[in-house]
């Protein structure tokens, strides 16, 4: 089959959906609005169309004039940035996908979703937004945006089922994909007595790196622990998150059990998963993080948010354990749990590895992937 994907960026969280597709024998295009910095190309090169001459001058005027303090400005390509029309439809024609994956509400999959319903090319929209969800909002734009985008929805994020959350029927939860890479017998956990704890995450404030340091600071003085944390700066506003980050373990003098690295390509990252012991993701407004999923093929134990968008993939208490969002103090009680309880580090890493296995392999998203088509096809024949 020929898989297209369409979305701002070839995210690393697709890394081995895209391998899994090319090993099996399937084509797979995948177009994206631009180019992050630590992407990695090894089974599909994408192709980055880029924007149009007319929206790169509005993002210029919006981004660095009109909300130049504003580090959330560069958001607005995301939702209202288009191609050039006649690219697009050359691009998408020429391939002639069996399935066409888009990602988000945009502005940018419209343009898409027209040309390809136009030409009969099935479509998935695919976002972050829980399954189980509050209603949708009904105004005059939200319905302008619904009708102009593909009916059926995959997203990565459960979500729970509460009082006043639904789940559409045309909505289905299909799993990130990581493959299984460390088992837990071929681990050496702990070498030296040292926890070796590992954080990653974009240099952003909502990330929550100063209240992570905050509660190793304190662990330090009751256990030997080493505190790696990796992540992306790809601009100013990473930048002054970065240096508020350093300044804090120079001033509290971390410098001997805190360490930093930015900008690693994704090829690099397996030797940090395998050289630590636990994985702690303590950022807040996180919708479908897929690092935790990784940490656990190696068979590590995680902690994250309990409003983590995918939070559901980490069993609390068995594979790791949640910390109440914002909380430091929660944040503390878990991670000192977990580090008292040195035994059941290996114990919740196995757990995490199964699931791996049993949950978040290739096979699963791609059965996922074909019933949902099949239904789109049943639903266009009807």
């Amino acid at each position: 089959m020929r898989f297209l994907y369409i979305a701002p960026r070839c995210h690393n969280n697709q890394m081995s959906i895209l391998k899994g597709l090319v090993e099996r024998g399937h084509e797979v295009c995948f177009i994206s609005h631009y180019q992050g910095l630590t992407e990695d190309y090894s089974y599909v090169k994408p192709v980055v169309l880029g924007y149009s001459s007319l929206y790169r001058m509005i993002d210029f005027l919006y981004v660095k004039v009109i909300r130049r303090k504003d580090p959330n400005a560069v958001i607005f390509k995301i939702r209202y940035g288009f191609p050039s029309r006649h690219k697009l439809k050359r691009l998408i024609l020429d391939f002639r996908p069996d399935v066409v994956i888009l990602r988000e509400k945009s502005v940018y999959s419209i343009m898409a979703y027209q040309i390809c319903k136009k030409a009969g090319y099935p479509c998935i929209l695919y976002n972050q937004s829980p399954l189980w969800s509050e209603p949708a909002k009904t105004d005059l734009m939200h319905r302008i945006a619904d009708g102009m985008t593909p009916p059926v929805r995959i997203t990565p994020v459960m979500g729970r089922q509460l009082p006043g959350t639904s789940r559409k029927a045309n909505d289905f939860f299909v799993p990130f994909v990581a493959e299984p890479q460390t088992a837990p017998e071929e681990r050496d956990y702990l070498p030296g007595g040292i926890f070796r704890i590992l954080c990653i995450g974009k240099f952003e404030v909502r990330k929550n790196h100063l209240m992570l340091l905050s509660v190793v600071e304190r662990l330090h003085e009751k256990y030997p622990l080493h505190l790696m944390m990796i992540g992306e700066t790809a601009n100013p506003f990473h930048e002054e998150q970065l240096a508020r980050v350093k300044e804090y373990i120079k001033t509290h003098h971390m410098e001997d059990y805190a360490e930093i690295k930015t900008n690693l390509p994704r090829k690099d990252m397996d030797a940090e998963y395998a050289g630590a012991d636990l994985f702690v993701i303590p950022s807040t407004g996180e919708p479908a993080s897929v690092s935790q999923l990784e940490a656990m093929s190696f068979s590590l134990p995680v902690i994250c948010s309990d409003k983590n968008g995918t939070a559901c993939y980490v069993e609390d208490g068995v594979t790791g354990y949640l910390f109440r969002d914002m909380d430091e103090a929660d944040l503390l009680k878990k991670l000192d749990r977990m580090l008292s309880e040195k035994d059941r580090i290996p114990e919740m890493g196995a757990a995490g590895y199964r699931a791996v296995m049993e949950k978040y392999g290739f096979d699963r998203y791609y059965d996922s992937v074909m019933k949902v088509l099949e239904r789109i096809r049943k639903q266009q024949g009807e």
